[in-house]
């Protein structure tokens, strides 16, 4: 189990090989009893939480323009108490954003709802990878950020315009993979169909759109992770 990648710098990447063992996350498997406490903890202040399937790294490296890596499904309580304590030996967390850049060059990003657990941080419509995300054993980045951006935002961007490749950011708390996708429409008729799509939803999962037009001009609730990304857009690096 090794993690071997550049740290807080980011990266450009050609192909995602990361494969879903179908052996249980040693993490998950030796820590039985400290995940169902702290999932007692977790529902008791957020009843809203959902224990699902989301995955978590056992392995991910940095070879000659690729991240190849090994995860495996867990519950989202093993996750949530991997979340508290990130320094574990043997475990880490990547997750995919697609970058949504408007027609006018902005960036549509979303403030997370107050029901969940990052609730009021903004960072671009996202969710972990699921087993759903993967096909064949291998996961597709592209089809995790589509299906997220519609749960979260009501916009199909199957038939957007991508960024040539990938990139990626390694952190201590976890490795982002983003990709820009790009709009014709403008940043504010971008968000007026995010915002109508919140406002017919029951229980959405968002508060709204956030815009971001610069580097310079940063919302309150801003992910740690999302300042680099931003300046690396404005920056016009591709």
């Amino acid at each position: 189990m090794t993690f071997d990648l550049p740290r807080n710098v980011i990266l450009p990447v050609d192909a995602v090989n990361v494969r879903l063992d179908p052996g249980p996350h040693p993490f998950e498997r030796d820590n039985a009893q400290a995940i169902a406490e702290n999932w007692g903890r977790e529902i008791a202040a957020n009843p809203a939480l959902f224990d699902g399937t989301v995955v978590l790294l056992s392995a991910l490296s940095y070879r000659d323009n690729s991240l190849v890596g090994r995860c495996h499904a867990v519950r989202y309580s093993t996750f949530m108490l991997w979340r508290g304590d990130r320094q574990v030996a043997g475990a880490e967390h990547a997750y995919a954003h697609a970058m949504l850049v408007a027609g006018d060059n902005a960036l549509v990003a979303i403030r997370m709802a107050s029901h969940t657990v990052n609730a009021g941080r903004v960072y671009f419509a996202a969710g972990s990878f699921e087993p759903t995300d993967f096909r064949g054993g291998l996961v597709d980045v592209d089809f995790n950020m589509i299906r997220e951006v519609r749960e979260e935002t009501g916009l199909d961007l199957a038939g957007v315009t991508r960024g040539k490749r990938y990139y990626a950011l390694s952190t201590a708390s976890g490795t982002v993979i983003f990709r820009r996708y790009r709009e014709t429409a403008s940043a504010d008729e971008i968000a007026q169909r995010i915002s109508a799509f919140v406002a017919a939803e029951a229980e959405p999962e968002i508060e709204g759109p956030v815009i971001i037009r610069n580097a310079d001009d940063l919302p309150d609730g801003l992910m740690s992770h999302m300042k680099p990304l931003i300046e690396w857009h404005f920056a016009d690096k591709d």
